[in-house]
């Protein structure tokens, strides 16, 4: 650990943070196929884990470090030129991905082809196999340009307006379609829409934490409310996903079988749950008769399960755009995610810009995030082919400790040959 930066060098918290969210990334994806791991590290789809906070976070990266880049080079550069220049390189990012996410073969032969037409073609990769981590970091970002280099209320008017569009088309369409065979992914082709919630709440950090002098004090006013705006998204998010209790499943039919036995009620309400389909046919606005059946129940809570707790099973509670979702990108899951990624950038900014820390691994990890992105997959496309899914946890947690250390020597190599892999 070194002595703290002085002030009016580059913010040492971005590059450590942004090497954290790396290394989460590597934790999660390595781990998420085996069974000994927690469901805590995994996508789920209908509930925050850990290893949702993660994507969100890089997100919130981009936005802080588009911003930062974008008020530096104006003053050279100008607004169109500084815009056509991080387009260039967003639109490059794109190229980027749609070569490191390779699709299957479309069809067999050319008549197979032709038949399948244009949309047949490229529907399904644009649907799942394209729009992955770097592709929504593109299009995400592409979408900022705009109003990246406005005033405050102009990026918070930005982000509702994108917020209210996502509610719409999952209303309309979104949400049914992403999580339908092939499902999508992070949101799908739409998903940009609410990943610009992290990704604007980034501007706005750097705002207040690239001062270019004087670092905040903690108990500086404007630190302070940077804390009560990361606590007030995660209580907002919180509160959105409170629409999921409207999904519960209410064995009706047990109540109505008043001349049954017992055990025949029981046989009803077993049956009509599990008749009952994965996804709500009315998945972001509930019915009336939804809505009337949840309130006139015995006990009508609306609270939902705290974040990183799961909910229950699907017969309990119909999968809906108001629990939190990486798959669906719902507003409740990006909502509390944006100041989750607020509050852990704080603990960044007071570890490494106000007291001096540093961790050599989140260093070389952050400085050269795409890279490190790049390989960790063919790194972990080695090594798993020896390590079944059901290995025990010694052999998950040792073949893991390998593709921590072969992914660092790469990395760590090229650190140390001052290359860096920039878009």
């Amino acid at each position: 650990m070194n002595a703290p930066a002085s002030p009016g060098t580059r913010l040492v918290s971005l590059d450590q943070f942004r090497g954290y969210t790396v290394v989460g990334m590597f934790l999660v994806n390595y781990l998420g196929s085996f069974a000994v791991c927690p469901r805590l590290f995994r996508h789920t789809h209908d509930y925050i884990s850990y290893a949702d906070t993660i994507m969100p976070q890089f997100l919130f990266a981009v936005g802080f470090a588009m911003r930062l880049s974008m008020t530096r080079r104006m003053e050279t550069q100008g607004v169109w030129g500084t815009a056509w220049r991080m387009t260039r390189r967003l639109l490059g990012l794109v190229l980027v991905s749609l070569v490191i996410y390779t699709v299957g073969r479309r069809a067999e032969n050319w008549e197979a082809l032709t038949a399948l037409g244009f949309w047949g073609a490229i529907g399904e990769p644009l649907k799942r196999g394209w729009f992955q981590t770097l592709m929504h970091i593109a299009v995400t970002s592409l979408w900022l340009i705009p109003v990246i280099h406005r005033g405050a209320s102009a990026r918070v008017a930005w982000m509702l307006g994108s917020a209210m569009a996502h509610v719409i088309l999952s209303y309309l369409f979104n949400f049914t379609w992403v999580n339908n065979p092939p499902n999508g992914i992070d949101g799908g082709p739409l998903g940009f829409l609410t990943w610009t919630i992290p990704a604007m709440v980034g501007t706005l950090a750097c705002d207040v934490f690239h001062t270019g002098g004087e670092r905040l004090k903690v108990r500086s006013p404007a630190f302070l409310r940077v804390s009560i705006a990361a606590i007030g998204l995660m209580l907002l998010g919180y509160g959105f996903s409170c629409g999921t209790r409207f999904y519960d499943v209410v064995p009706m039919a047990a109540s109505d079988a008043v001349n049954d036995s017992d055990d025949e009620a029981s046989a009803v309400a077993e049956e009509t749950i599990a008749a009952v389909p994965k996804l709500a046919e009315d998945p972001v606005w509930p019915s009336p008769e939804r809505r009337r059946a949840k309130l006139d129940s015995e006990r009508p809570s609306l609270l939902a399960e705290p974040p990183f707790v799961a909910p229950p099973p699907p017969d309990q509670r119909q999968w809906n755009y108001w629990m939190m979702s990486q798959r669906s990108g719902s507003l409740s899951y990006l909502t509390f995610a944006a100041g989750f990624s607020l509050v852990v950038y704080q603990l960044f900014y007071i570890a490494c810009d106000l007291w001096g820390w540093r961790w050599a691994l989140f260093q070389t990890f952050g400085s050269n995030a795409l890279l490190a992105y790049v390989l960790h997959d063919l790194v972990s496309g080695a090594i798993k082919p020896f390590v079944p899914n059901d290995s025990p946890g010694w052999y998950v947690a040792a073949s893991l400790a390998l593709f921590f250390w072969v992914t660092w020597l790469f990395v760590r190599h090229f650190e140390k040959q001052a290359i860096y892999l920039r878009v």
